[in-house]
């Protein structure tokens, strides 16, 4: 996500190091390495312009402290100008009423669908809501059946009406059968063409009238850069939309739509999203991303996806099978499977600062806990929770079992035992939050 941003911005603040001073040689040399990456990563040139324009004013006003570099001074500007750009604070969704509904709307093959789903998850795990999901795609097929096995998925009710094909009257009746269950949110998922017509235009807006929602949220691909801003652009003449959700950030994306959105229509990003997983949807930190872009990181995430995985009760439980160093492999599957549901490794890995540039060349993908999984599986009950008793023998099944070869077993138990006395010096140290600090 925004490598290629992050790699030309990167590139832009070498114009100042090793200078002692800002000059207006030396700004106007970086400022337009600056503006070339923003209009390479598809952001409009007037938006681009304006932007620099910005920082080119803030660092000649700028004094360079004897302990800040110009370049270290430099990047904190560019960093508040990022985020400025992209909303400044954080958005909250509105969620209050009886029941409080949410209209998403955007183009077909936006993420709608699967945005919704993954919408009505995190209101229900994170948030204590009670959602429905409403069905009120009727035109493209198999979209009521996705939706469904989202929604089984994730434990949450679909309503939907078979036969109808009127959007807005599944809408309204959805609303009364969450009055009548005790349903607090209804997020209703809409219909979307390949481009914008009038027919789905006067859709979605019959649909707001009779629902009156508390939030509309305007999906987006965001790999189709400046065409999403401009769809945006038409969306909000005729919705009034509340906010954007910016889909696809694990894929090929450039950012133009990210840093443009906001500055188009004046209207925050509230959520985004990558790959499929229900569990990939974060709340949009304008801040944090602009750190993130720069290659500064984003431990606060990184911290807050590990507390909303990892369980109080379960964290005392390995806090004290390491304090007695009987920490086994049945502890280890479940640990992998707490990081797994964090995200994407590599976006993981991305938010330790200066781990990014690192690991940016590197495929790292989560199938690669797949061959560490197949040899734990391999294991009987008794070999996973005593890891002493496993001999060459043994070791020699697990490998067949795993179709691995018996040197990636040795290697891993080397791994696995290290591992051990690491843990063991660590119970000399205090253990307070040390594995999560469980939910809050």
């Amino acid at each position: 996500m925004f490598e290629n941003l992050s790699e030309k911005l990167d590139s832009a603040f070498k114009q100042l190091k090793g200078q002692g001073r800002i000059t207006e040689l030396n700004v106007a040399a970086t400022v337009k390495d600056i503006r070339r990456a923003l209009i390479d990563a598809d952001v409009n040139f007037k938006i681009a312009k304006e932007f620099t324009d910005s920082i080119r004013e803030k660092a000649m006003g700028q004094k360079v402290l004897t302990a800040v570099s110009p370049g270290q001074l430099m990047v904190k500007i560019v960093k508040d100008e990022l985020a400025a750009l992209m909303g400044g604070n954080e958005s909250v969704l509105q969620a209050k009423g009886n029941p409080a509904v949410i209209l998403i709307a955007g183009l077909q093959g936006s993420g709608k669908t699967t945005f919704s789903a993954k919408l009505a998850h995190y209101l229900r795990t994170q948030k204590g809501f009670s959602p429905l999901l409403v069905a009120a795609d009727v035109y493209r097929p198999a979209a009521i059946e996705q939706l469904k096995i989202l929604g089984e998925q994730i434990g949450v009710e679909v309503f939907s009406v078979p036969e109808s094909v009127d959007p807005v009257g599944i809408a309204r009746q959805a609303v009364e059968e969450a009055k009548s269950r005790n349903r607090n949110v209804v997020i209703v998922d809409t219909a979307g063409r390949l481009a914008i017509d009038e027919v789905m235009m006067n859709e979605v807006a019959n649909i707001k009238k009779a629902v009156n929602p508390q939030e509309i949220l305007f999906v987006v691909d965001s790999m189709t850069g400046q065409d999403a801003v401009n769809t945006a652009r038409t969306f909000n003449e005729r919705l009034d939309f509340t906010g954007v959700v910016l889909t696809k950030l694990d894929g090929d994306t450039r950012g133009g739509a990210a840093l443009s959105i906001k500055y188009t229509v004046n209207k925050p990003i509230k959520f985004v999203s990558s790959g499929e997983k229900m569990e990939t949807l974060d709340v949009f930190y304008p801040e944090r991303m602009a750190q993130r872009i720069l290659g500064m990181g984003d431990i606060t995430s990184l911290v807050e996806k590990a507390q909303a995985q990892f369980d109080e009760e379960q964290s005392k439980k390995l806090e004290k099978k390491i304090r007695k160093n009987q920490f086994d492999f049945e502890d280890f599957r479940q640990q992998l499977d707490q990081i797994r549901k964090m995200g994407n490794i590599k976006d993981l890995l991305g938010m330790i600062p200066g781990v990014g540039k690192a690991v940016k060349d590197i495929d790292i993908s989560n199938d690669s806990f797949k061959g560490i999984e197949a040899m734990i599986g391999s294991m009987t009950p008794f070999e996973r929770a005593n890891p002493d008793v496993i001999d060459q023998n043994r070791r020699k099944r697990i490998a067949s079992g795993s179709g691995k070869d018996l040197q990636d077993v040795n290697a891993f138990m080397k791994q696995f035992e290290q591992m051990k006395q690491m843990m063991k010096t660590m119970n000399k140290m205090p253990m307070k939050g040390a594995f999560g600090q469980g939910k809050r």
